[in-house]
């Protein structure tokens, strides 16, 4: 394999350049204002859920912006998508509370049959109905997907569903969960990534129903929790496109996912670099403003160079990805890229502000602790770095 080719032939792909979407940036900043600090500081003081702020998104259309106009949505590119999510973040705000049902549901619009669209789909745009959880990683399995242990069998027009999901966030603030479960044993498929099916649990009539949602108490408010399931009866109707094929459909909505957090990060980048960059000029020090430092002045000019080099590997991937070209490479880069730049922003910030960065009122320490995840979910540094070795360099698989 020809390492220089990380996604595509030849091909005529525009990458736009500037604050693109203007208006959209306008709209989510708008909303934004409305949301300051203290709301946010407020919440993680009692683990609470943004309620106010996702309804004010939803009312807005922004959460129903991938979702095609004719089951209700504004039927916007992913490009779109990512700066809705970008803005948010860069407004000190922050989107991960909602951000999930964004790429959650491509899964049912891309394997769903029409009526299950017709059903949930509408009622998502609205806001009606919150997708919100993704039920796939378990206790001892980690992001070895394959080997999950939660099991769907079919009985009838049924499935029983037994198993365990940790890290499930929002499932305690959601309607829907989509659920990745084993129907067919491991040892009786070809490949590891057979037999495994995903469903679509209405969470409303699953709670006190056979499935327990408890708490995870974490260094940052994701309201993420551990999800219990014992002999839920899920109707068949509610499997997601055909039996076996969930690790498929799965992975499918993966480049999504890796673009909209890619932009997460960004946003959330620039958000803090813009803070250390106005405390550099205003805090006094011995005579001078502390940015007239070189010290202070190259940390926050490397994260800016850094921050701007993931921005257009973002826009790239999301290009690829919009012209219908294979963008795997180039999506996972994306998050690596932007995961790092957001956490040297972070950092440097942090360190800029000296030991006002640990006063809450700043608001820098709040974004510091959530900006560490990106490093670790929905993947991680080294997981995307394996990817990147085998499917791009062509090296040997490592595990």
């Amino acid at each position: 394999m020809n390492y220089h080719d990380t996604s595509t032939e030849v091909a005529e792909v525009t990458v736009v350049l500037g604050e693109d979407f203007h208006e959209l940036r306008d709209s989510v900043r708008r909303i934004c204002q409305k949301f300051p600090g203290e709301y946010w500081r407020a919440l993680d003081d009692n683990s609470g859920y943004p309620t106010e702020f996702v309804a004010a998104l939803t009312e807005a259309g922004f959460l129903g912006a991938l979702i095609p106009e004719e089951y209700g949505g504004s039927g916007l590119p992913l490009r779109a998508a990512a700066v809705i999510l970008e803005e948010i973040n860069a407004s000190g705000c922050s989107a991960s509370p909602a951000h999930a049902q964004m790429y959650i549901m491509g899964t049912l619009l891309r394997h769903g049959s029409e009526q299950q669209k017709r059903k949930y789909l509408p009622e998502i745009a609205s806001g009606r109905l919150r997708l919100q959880a993704f039920g796939v990683t378990e206790p001892n399995t980690g992001s070895d997907t394959t080997q999950l242990k939660t099991r769907a069998d079919r009985q009838g027009d049924h499935y029983i569903i037994n198993g365990q999901k940790v890290w499930t966030s929002r499932a305690l603030h959601s309607d829907l969960m989509l659920l990745l479960a084993r129907t067919t044993p491991i040892d009786q498929v070809k490949r590891r990534t057979d037999g495994l099916s995903v469903f679509l649990i209405d969470l409303r009539e699953a709670k006190g129903n056979g499935v327990e949602i408890r708490p995870i108490k974490a260094m940052i408010n994701h309201n993420t929790t551990e999800v219990f399931i014992e002999n839920l009866r899920v109707p068949a109707a509610n499997l997601i496109g055909e039996e076996g094929q969930g690790f498929r459909y799965i992975l499918d909505g993966m480049n999504a996912e890796r673009i909209l957090v890619a932009s997460e990060c960004v946003g959330d980048g620039r958000w803090l670099l813009n803070k250390g960059v106005a405390y550099a000029n205003e805090r006094q020090v011995f005579g001078r403003p502390i940015g007239q430092n070189q010290g202070i002045q190259f940390p926050l000019a490397r994260a800016y160079a850094e921050l701007e080099a993931a921005d257009m590997m973002c826009r790239r991937a999301a290009a690829l990805f919009q012209a219908g070209l294979p963008c795997g490479p180039d999506a996972n880069i994306a998050k690596l890229l932007a995961s790092e730049a957001t956490w040297k922003a972070a950092d440097t910030t942090f360190q800029t502000h000296g030991g006002f960065a640990f006063a809450q009122e700043y608001d820098v320490e709040r974004k510091w602790r959530e900006v560490r995840i990106y490093q670790t979910a929905p993947i991680s540094t080294n997981m995307v770095l394996a990817y990147v070795a085998q499917h791009v360099l062509g090296l040997p698989r490592s595990y």
